[in-house]
């Protein structure tokens, strides 16, 4: 099993936990489509349960030969971003890549220059933010038969300081997967476990203590339970008593419905249940 980026080292944990609830948003739209000269377009488009209207445009160019990638995409913000990446190119295993972002509004304008370069038992990123600071975000991971180790760190040049670290440790195992996580200059910790139990059946949960608000532990447990091989459906608890349920469906293919709520059994009286729907139509 190769060796994850730092941010994904309780990947699997966290998707059981978050990926494929619906209910975040009251409605969403994503249309996918590719080209045969490898441009892939995507268009997508959300309804806030507060009533705001998101929505952004992408079109990406891949060229597997070089391993060049070139995204551009403009957003409802009137936002306009360009990212260009080189994989495999200078280096095996090395990953270049220049973020650029522009608002017309009032010209702001960003740029972030990142590399990733991975090898059988290392994965190492540095990331830097070329106008704002300038700051860098470092991280890396080694491993050795499924044991993970890493650590994170966020640097500012003008003040050569060091704003924030972090360190992970965690076990990918065949069909199961846990991680031990300390964020914010190591005063926020979690603990995430991944289980799949079966081919129709994933588990995972979390837990959360942060040691400067006191000593409460936040907790999560969500389950996936596949109904067929075009369907699923999800559940998810946590300590405040919040359960959030939701169920994807592939209608035909290319065209995906997903369904979702959430409901606080703490304040069932009350209007703070959410219901979602989305679409994805891929082609």
């Amino acid at each position: 099993m190769s060796v994850p980026a730092f941010s994904d080292i309780a990947k699997a944990a966290n998707d059981i936990l978050n990926k494929d609830f619906y209910h975040a948003s009251k409605a969403s739209l994503e249309v996918k489509s590719n080209t045969p000269n490898n441009v892939a377009f995507k268009v997508t488009g959300k309804s806030s349960h507060e009533g705001a209207q998101q929505g952004a445009m992408e079109a990406k160019y891949s060229d597997k030969s070089t391993g060049l990638t070139l995204t551009q995409s403009w957003n409802t913000a009137n936002a306009l971003d360009s990212k260009l990446e080189l994989a495999d190119t200078v280096a095996k295993g090395l990953k270049l890549e220049g973020n650029f972002s522009f608002l017309p509004a009032n010209n702001a304008k960003g740029a972030r220059f990142n590399t990733a370069f991975k090898q059988p038992n290392f994965h190492g990123r540095a990331n830097f933010d070329l106008l704002k600071g300038p700051t860098a975000a470092l991280d890396a991971v080694v491993g050795h038969e499924g044991f993970l180790a890493g650590a994170a760190a966020s640097y500012d040049v003008n003040k050569a300081t060091v704003t924030g670290y972090s360190a992970s440790v965690g076990y990918h195992g065949p069909g199961y997967a846990f991680a031990v996580t300390s964020t914010d200059a190591l005063s926020v910790f979690a603990a995430s476990y991944y289980h799949k139990v079966n081919p129709q059946v994933e588990a995972g949960s979390k837990a959360t203590w942060n040691s400067k608000t006191g000593n409460n532990v936040g907790l999560e447990v969500a389950c996936k339970y596949r109904l067929d091989p075009v369907s699923f459906a999800k559940i998810k608890v946590n300590d405040r008593g919040v359960a959030a349920i939701a169920y994807q469906v592939l209608l035909r293919q290319g065209v995906t419905l997903g369904l979702g709520a959430s409901f606080d059994t703490q304040k069932m009286d009350q209007a703070t249940h959410k219901i979602g729907a989305s679409f994805t139509f891929e082609g």
